[in-house]
């Protein structure tokens, strides 16, 4: 029902900003849609349901993927690693999204100094990104609540203070991959060992002499 209202609400939405723009038998410029997205974009949405996405991020620089151990930022993780496996869930019907630690349960956050950290609530709006997909095809993560400053990591893995980082920079491009860990349900990756199954001996039956010397 939340969905199904929240789609209404949109139309409803779009249908009074055509009004504002059309009128019958004058002519107005067209909308700025961009700006309309923007606006809408930068409001959390109450209404629509979460979408969740499970991936890794792969940083450019180091060579490794983000994980969040607790408090603990870094991007030194190996591919499939528990604490590189990450839930992303979407805040608005933009491209903001909260990052948290599917391990350590834990959300990817950045304080007032520009430093990353994990918190256990990501409710603030120092824990909600914007993905920006760049003409590399590598993606950013700019700070809700700090615009300008990114999710950055050096060569060792190690947070870079956002206040230095720019959308060009090396240090702030990352690769969205599958987590390829071990399967999240127990004993699902031993074999099963595989049996024959036995069935009784059978014997040809004999023919019948009689029935066959009468013919």
């Amino acid at each position: 029902w939340d969905l199904s209202a929240s789609r209404i609400q949109r139309q409803k939405n779009y249908l009074f900003y055509f009004s504002l723009c059309i009128k019958k038998g004058e002519n107005h410029p067209s909308p700025n849609f961009n700006q309309y997205v923007r606006t809408q974009g930068a409001v959390t949405d109450q209404l629509s349901r979460r979408q969740v996405r499970i991936y890794q991020l792969y940083s450019r620089t180091s060579g490794k993927h983000v994980q969040i151990q607790g408090k603990r930022v870094t991007a030194t993780a190996e591919d499939g690693n528990v604490y590189a496996r990450l839930f992303v869930e979407t805040d608005t019907f933009g491209s903001r999204v909260r990052i948290r630690g599917a391990e350590s349960g834990h959300y990817l956050c950045m304080n007032r100094k520009g430093k990353l950290v994990g918190k256990p609530n990501g409710q603030s709006r120092d824990c909600i990104f914007t993905e920006i997909v760049l003409e590399n095809n590598y993606t950013a993560f700019q700070n809700a609540k700090h615009e300008g400053w990114y999710v950055a990591f050096t060569r060792k893995g190690r947070p870079i203070k956002a206040s230095r980082t720019r959308e060009n920079q090396r240090e702030v491009h990352f690769i969205k991959r599958l987590h390829n860990g071990p399967p999240p349900f127990p004993n699902t990756d031993q074999s099963k060992h595989f049996e024959f199954i036995r069935f009784p001996v059978t014997h040809r039956a004999k023919r019948n002499r009689k029935s066959r010397t009468s013919s």
